[in-house]
């Protein structure tokens, strides 16, 4: 049975397989002097690409990276699941064309020195760099400011990096209710419920390729999850 490592990272990946070589190979390198011991897993979704040949080749190479996959394209079940596949004590939830180590360690540092539990890495926050194009900056900054004015979210962002305490928030994993784009919102939204301490911290954000899923597609979608959520929240806080 392989060391329960200290640190688990896990990365969603659809249709990746153009970068997802290179990108987990350099991230290896990155954390070969890590402080600590780690895992990743690598949350493969509905790829209709080499993406699942690609991984499955990592995972037979390199002992402490893992490959779970679920048949369609469906970013938060597939976090939702890396996360509860994870073993670590504290887990990374990170994006494949970021592999930010520089916020992992800032973000492990924080939890192992106070009693945060979430850290989340905002590109809208004060100080952080979003590199992306305008109209996706200027729609995560709506999508933010939906969900403060309709959940009474307190942050600024809840999508991309994260960091936390994988024993308490592993019950807010298992009690969140939508799943796609939407799954982020409701784990970062829970935990502020249960009055855990969440903090963000700023990153910035130069993505290695364009998205995979069209941003106008996904608005009825998130919309509607939205909807699912804020009825669920005020039936059952």
């Amino acid at each position: 049975m392989p060391l329960v490592p200290d640190v688990s990272i896990v990365i969603p990946v659809h249709n990746e397989e153009p970068i997802l070589h290179a990108a987990v190979v350099d991230l290896r390198e990155r954390l070969e002097n890590a402080p600590y011991t780690w895992e990743l897993v690598l949350a493969e979704n509905g790829s209709t690409d080499a993406t699942v040949r690609a991984a499955q080749a990592l995972a037979e190479k390199y002992p402490n990276i893992s490959i779970c996959s679920l048949p369609s394209p469906n970013y938060g079940a597939a976090l939702r699941t890396g996360l509860l596949l994870a073993r670590g004590e504290f887990v990374i939830c990170d994006e494949i064309d970021l592999c930010d180590v520089d916020f992992h360690q800032k973000a492990l540092e924080l939890l192992r020195s106070s009693d945060i539990d979430m850290v989340v890495g905002s590109k809208l926050l004060s100080g952080a760099s979003d590199e992306r194009p305008m109209l996706r900056h200027a729609a995560s900054q709506l999508y933010s400011a939906l969900l403060r004015w309709i959940l009474d979210f307190q942050g600024t962002d809840t999508h991309g990096l994260k960091a936390l305490r994988r024993s308490t928030l592993l019950p807010i994993v298992e009690s969140c209710i939508v799943d796609r784009d939407v799954f982020a919102s409701e784990l970062v939204i829970r935990a502020e419920r249960a009055k855990l301490k969440v903090v963000e911290i700023p990153i910035r954000v130069l993505e290695k390729r364009p998205p995979t899923i069209n941003l106008v597609k996904r608005v009825p979608r998130v919309l509607s999850a939205v909807v699912r959520l804020t009825l669920a929240l005020r039936a059952k806080p």
